[in-house]
């Protein structure tokens, strides 16, 4: 544990605040919420959607994707400069980001890659279903859902941001880029530069924070993010004429065939293994040997899953599917808890200690999964540093630049029965005090997510709405035939609210930390909201118009996840057998969720695998996996070979880019497959 002075850490961490405070004075004013700005960060959100659709819908991963949307839009204004009547500054970047994000993550926020298709395609006859919703149900769903989190988020904001100061590592790091990029002071210089890095044997001694990157980052970024670009892109097209290449037999026909062990060498789905990073990916390797090299083939031999090995039902897939929701949902509720019971006494313990800006690692900003790097909370010692106050009261924004408190309750009153009546008009059969109780559980529960986000830089959304499941399992009577209808609902409401206030605050730490007026942060919430409720519907049906779904290309195991755990805890039927490996995988990853939980701080603690990510490598089949866990295990190489921490954004960058060539090109294939035509 490294030690730091507290007369020295005080005194110098004045100066940067003062001059920050003044920073954001003079910011404020400067343009932001501008037509352009609207524009572009439409058009960057809506490529994200599109990737995050694609990816959904084939295994349930979204990301953020706030880094590239900043480069992105300061590449798009820098490349017409000479056009514009006034300079693009770093705080009207920052509206475009919350523009952008707000916009891509809608395929989750809304259950378009979840909640919906469990409805649509697996919901039984004897449970209510299957329910087919038009356009318009959708549009009035999504709407009904969308805006409730982004007012929950402008209380929090104050007390989370700006007063106690959590981290929210991904916020920081995208604020260190655009200050990169403007080439500005950079805001997020704390007192951690007074605090000696922890040294390790294999790494150089040579480490540089991304907030001291030199002049050509821009340029390097830019040219890894077109390469990886259209590496990923070309690969799509050449995958759409060869579907061949979607999963080569590295193993042999026979695994390949009769265990489905592929490898798809896509790569978007090495970017989303960068971006996830190697502990990750380790997790659902372990979860793909355990589930399709183990559990999946006893269960066939044995007789207890005779269908085909891919069938959701009655195949292996669907019979280790069981094991995967007993592993995530115990794994779910150690880890949240912990984090909720770590946090709380944080609020109340009267010893906060000033969490830095600077996310030192920055891994990625995935929905379903970020990784956090070492800062000043972790680094400095609590005892040395509880003798100085170093929580002192910035200021904020001027008060006409500040949602009011007004505004806050008319908002929260208002897309409550915005959302309240939306359900009710599409599903008539979902009593008014189960929305009623699924609003106030999604409230609590959002508050507890936004602080595990801010803590850990994971928004444990997954986690959220099997916790909801659970407890709607108790509220709703089993008695009830619409029971597993309900609960999909109810866990929808708040996932939806957890992920809104989770990302979203991500966005205000980014404005914070630059100085950027948070009003006009939450119009560009609100905008790019918005936007995303049409865009989301029509994509949607696109991608049930051209291709079948559930299908080999699109198997929604996210859907499947979450009916069968409505299933699960409303008493339905398993599989033979798959009640007592549910019951010993349990207790085995709640006991390794305990010791993380415990010991997490310690360096053999990264070897104890996550509950989370090996029921993913197990609901999902090995060919994702594969590629994810070649994609985790470059980027461990490369950091390490590197040694400057600042190449982890530089990861970050291209590892978008192959996740968004593939995501914008997945337009083109579709366009191609509507028309038929012909491939190999």
């Amino acid at each position: 544990m490294s030690s730091v002075d507290p007369e020295r850490l005080a005194s110098t961490s004045a100066l940067p605040q003062q001059e920050i405070a003044e920073d954001r004075l003079e910011k404020i004013s400067l343009p932001q919420a501008t037509p352009r700005a609207i524009a572009v960060g439409l058009a960057i959100g809506s490529i994200v959607l599109f990737s995050n659709f694609q990816f959904g819908l084939q295994t349930g991963w979204i990301s953020m994707m706030s880094l590239p949307s900043a480069l992105l839009a300061f590449a798009a204004f820098k490349t017409f400069n000479k056009y514009l009547a006034y300079p693009f500054t770093d705080v009207e970047n920052v509206f475009v980001q919350s523009v952008a994000v707000a916009v891509g993550t809608g395929p989750l926020g809304f259950g378009l890659v979840g909640i919906i298709p469990a409805l649509e395609k697996f919901l039984a006859p004897e449970e209510g279903g299957p329910v087919n919703l038009s356009m318009l149900q959708i549009l009035i769903w999504s709407g009904g859902i969308a805006f409730f989190g982004v007012f929950f988020a402008i209380p929090l904001r104050k007390q989370v941001i700006v007063k106690e100061k959590l981290r929210f590592p991904s916020g920081s790091a995208t604020a260190t880029m655009i200050s990169v990029l403007h080439e500005k002071p950079d805001a997020t210089v704390t007192a951690t530069e007074l605090v000696d890095q922890p040294s390790d044997p294999t790494e150089d001694d040579e480490t540089v924070s991304p907030n001291k990157q030199d002049a050509g980052a821009y340029s390097r970024n830019i040219h890894n993010l077109l390469l990886s670009f259209n590496v990923s892109a070309g690969y799509t097209i050449a995958a759409y004429f060869v579907p061949f290449l979607r999963n080569l037999p590295i193993f042999g026909t026979n695994l390949a065939k009769n265990w489905l062990w592929t490898f798809q060498p896509s790569p978007a789905y090495v970017g989303q293994g960068i971006i996830m990073g190697l502990p990750t990916v380790s997790s659902m390797l372990l979860g793909a040997f355990l589930g399709w090299g183990i559990l999946a083939p006893m269960a066939t031999k044995l007789g207890w899953a005779p269908g085909p090995i891919d069938d959701w039902k009655t195949g292996g897939q669907g019979w280790i599917l069981w094991i995967s929701l007993a592993i995530m949902v115990v794994d779910s509720v150690i880890s949240f808890s912990v984090v909720v019971g770590r946090s709380l006494y944080r609020s109340f313990d009267g010893k906060r200690i000033r969490y830095s800006s600077v996310a030192e690692e920055p891994v990625g900003d995935s929905a379903s999964g970020r990784n956090s790097s070492d800062t000043l909370s972790e680094q400095v010692d609590p005892e040395s540093v509880d003798v100085v106050d170093i929580v002192e009261e910035e200021d904020d924004a001027p008060p006409d630049h500040v949602v009011s408190q007004r505004d806050t309750i008319v908002g929260i009153i208002s897309t409550t029965l915005l959302c309240i009546v939306a359900i009710k008009v599409v599903f008539p059969i979902v009593p008014l005090y189960a929305i009623v109780a699924a609003i106030l559980i999604a409230f609590v529960l959002s508050i507890l997510g936004v602080r595990a986000l801010g803590e850990t830089d994971l928004n444990p959304v997954s986690g959220i709405g099997k916790i909801s499941q659970l407890l709607f399992a108790i509220i709703v009577p089993r008695s009830n035939p619409a029971a597993v209808l309900i609960n999909l609902i109810a866990g929808g409401v708040a996932e939806a609210g957890a992920q809104q206030a989770g990302d979203l605050m991500q966005d205000l730490k980014t404005g914070h930390i630059l100085g950027a007026s948070p009003k006009a942060q939450f119009y560009a919430q609100v905008i790019g909201t918005a936007w995303s409720v049409l865009l989301s519907a029509v994509v949607y049906r696109l991608y049930n118009a051209v291709y079948e779904i559930p299908g080999a290309v699109f198997r929604i195991p996210t859907a499947v996840v979450w009916i069968d755990c409505s299933r699960l805890v409303t008493g339905a039927g398993l599989p033979p057998y798959a009640q007592y490996f549910a019951l010993l995988f349990a207790i085995i990853f709640g006991a390794f969720s305990i010791i993380k939980a415990l010991y997490g701080d310690r360096k053999w603690a990264v070897y104890i695998p996550s509950g989370v990510a090996v029921g993913v490598g197990i609901y999902n089949s090995p060919s994702f996996t594969l590629a994810r866990f070649v994609g985790g295990l470059a980027a461990w190489y490369l950091k390490r070979k590197s040694g400057y921490r600042a190449e982890s954004v530089a990861l970050v960058i291209t590892a978008s880019g192959l996740v968004l060539g593939e995501g914008l090109f997945s337009v083109v294939t579709m366009i191609m497959t509507s028309l038929k035509i012909p491939h190999f």
